[in-house]
């Protein structure tokens, strides 16, 4: 599950840096009948502003009334799904940077010590990580322990356990 926004990846104007982090502040700006909203993100490294756009141009007629409110009210959880919006992401030509945003809640390590473990991931946010990682965090073991159990045929899933993935999946761990 998802413990902060992730860091945005793009190019900072003022400095070298790369990384920028949202706090979920919006600016809207109205003229006449046309609407234009953007999400503010700082950068990392100097504190310059840039901003993600997020309407542009669009008749005020044509926005949801909540929507708006929640823009007007810098709602930290709009700021969170626009960031996993694919669409705001390639518009804005941007990608997310998800380490040390996310936390796996395993219900505790009484399971650990039986002979087959069948296990059910499910993901609280699409955040995209590496199954290995998950595995080896939750199981206790080493990322090089979790590829060779894989080799060995004793971890075994529907899903391809290399890559990453950002949805549910479950696996069976023979021990």
């Amino acid at each position: 599950m998802p413990t902060c926004l992730p860091l945005v990846l793009r190019d900072c104007h003022a400095c070298a840096s790369k990384r920028f982090r949202a706090n979920g502040k919006f600016r809207v700006n109205a003229n006449h009948k046309l609407i234009d909203a953007w999400l503010l993100v700082l950068c990392t490294a100097c504190g310059e502003t840039a901003k993600l756009t997020v309407l542009e141009r669009v008749n005020v007629r044509s926005v949801r009334p909540e929507l708006l409110d929640r823009l007007h009210d810098n709602d930290p959880g709009l700021a969170a799904e626009l960031l996993q919006d694919p669409v705001v992401r390639r518009r804005n030509r941007v990608a997310l940077d998800w380490d040390d945003a996310w936390r796996l809640d395993t219900g505790g390590s009484d399971h650990l010590d039986r002979e087959v473990l069948d296990v059910s991931v499910r993901f609280a946010a699409p955040i995209p990580v590496r199954p290995v990682r998950l595995i080896a965090e939750g199981c206790g073991l080493s990322r090089a322990e979790v590829e060779r159990l894989v080799a060995e045929g004793k971890l075994v899933s529907a899903v391809r356990l290399s890559g990453r993935l950002s949805g549910d999946f479950t696996f069976t761990l023979k021990r």
